[in-house]
């Protein structure tokens, strides 16, 4: 009986440094996370070039996921030739660090217009040239939508994540149908690219992260002209072609409802 008693109790003193390792880990993470973007957002705002603004970004996105203990492994970043339409799957608030730590300085991030009322991390993507799109009104959300065209007929590269939010359960939402328009209209590739690991590291339902890998893999771009020469055809074969490719690619349970559209 003693030792049962002793083995509950070194349990239980297990699992209690165990949560306090959690919570200390996730505490220092998100101040590594506001300490940086503090300290870089005097210099992104004295910083002329939309360019060297990116770079800037860039590396400190960098350094963020290597101070926190997320090494990030990439497969494929050569397939990436702007300008084109990258679309990947969204499965954690890290996704965008992500993406942004190891795509070159010349991409724009259509993102919800809600992120761009976040303190701080507004700013920060303001700055990098982010593109908001608004999903609840329909006539800015035309608007924004029509801006975004005019980007890409202009040979912008542009990343998307079609999904357009993220959710604790495993698997691939449906796909909106906005990214794949612009590229079907700009002639431009479409390049899927398969995240792992943001979610086990960020998930929807946990608000303090956990250390762990992350892999970004690129893979085979569709090009629009050559997967549907008519035009009016491009866009949903586009998004079905980019969203069968990920599925596979990342072996996750379809959550989209038979028949959906967007």
């Amino acid at each position: 009986m003693r030792d049962l008693k002793q083995t509950g109790a070194a349990g239980r003193a297990a699992g209690s440094l165990g949560a306090i390792r959690r919570v200390t880990y996730g505490l220092y993470a998100w101040s590594v996370f506001i300490a940086l973007g503090v300290v870089s957002l005097p210099v992104l705002l004295l910083t002329p070039s939309l360019r060297h603004r990116r770079a800037i970004v860039s590396a400190l996105a960098r350094l963020v996921l290597r101070l926190i203990g997320m090494p990030v492994m990439t497969r494929g970043l050569e397939r990436i030739r702007p300008p084109c339409v990258v679309v990947a799957n969204h499965a954690s608030y890290l996704d965008g660090v992500v993406m942004v730590a190891v795509l070159p300085p010349n991409f724009s991030f259509v993102i919800k217009r809600e992120m761009s009322a976040v303190p701080l991390a507004g700013t920060l993507l303001r700055r990098i040239g982010s593109e908001f799109i608004e999903r609840r009104d329909r006539l800015g959300g035309a608007r924004d939508t029509r801006r975004v065209l005019r980007l890409a007929a202009s040979g912008q590269a542009l990343v998307f994540f079609p999904e357009g939010t993220f959710v604790a359960e495993i698997g691939l939402l449906r796909f909106h149908i906005g990214a794949f328009v612009a590229a079907a209209r700009a002639n431009l590739p479409v390049i899927p690219v398969a995240l792992r690991g943001t979610r086990a590291c960020l998930p929807a339902d946990r608000l303090l992260p956990r250390p762990g890998p992350i892999e970004v893999e690129v893979l085979t771009p569709l090009p629009a002209l050559m997967l549907a020469p008519e035009q009016r055809d491009r866009p949903r074969r586009l998004r079905d072609g980019a969203r069968a490719a990920l599925l596979a690619a990342l072996g996750e349970p379809d959550l989209a409802t038979p028949g959906e559209d967007a």
